[in-house]
């Protein structure tokens, strides 16, 4: 069964998209993508849903409320911290 991976940004739309796209690259390349269901948002949408998803990864602030049930996707921006991301998104697929 596949997991739900949502992607949330300010908006739903620029930089969750980039995010996504790494994300998808990476599981490709580790060849379980298929082992998921992306889905991109923005954070306004998604704060009262979040146990909806098994994974959520966010590039914007998330509320304290949340913030341990996301993961910070900043990293996969930037490219400082890429790996420690995409490593936390694989144990949450294969968990």
């Amino acid at each position: 069964m596949a997991k739900t991976l949502m992607v949330v940004c300010g908006t739903g739309i620029a930089t969750s998209t980039v995010a996504t796209g790494k994300i998808k690259d990476y599981l490709d390349q580790e060849g379980i993508a298929s082992s998921v269901q992306f889905l991109q948002s923005k954070i306004a949408d998604e704060v009262n849903r979040i146990d909806d998803y098994d994974i959520v990864v966010s590039t914007t602030m998330v509320p304290t409320s949340i913030k341990d049930k996301v993961i910070n996707g900043v990293p996969l921006l930037t490219g400082i911290g890429a790996e420690k991301v995409y490593k936390q998104i694989k144990e949450k697929i294969l968990a």
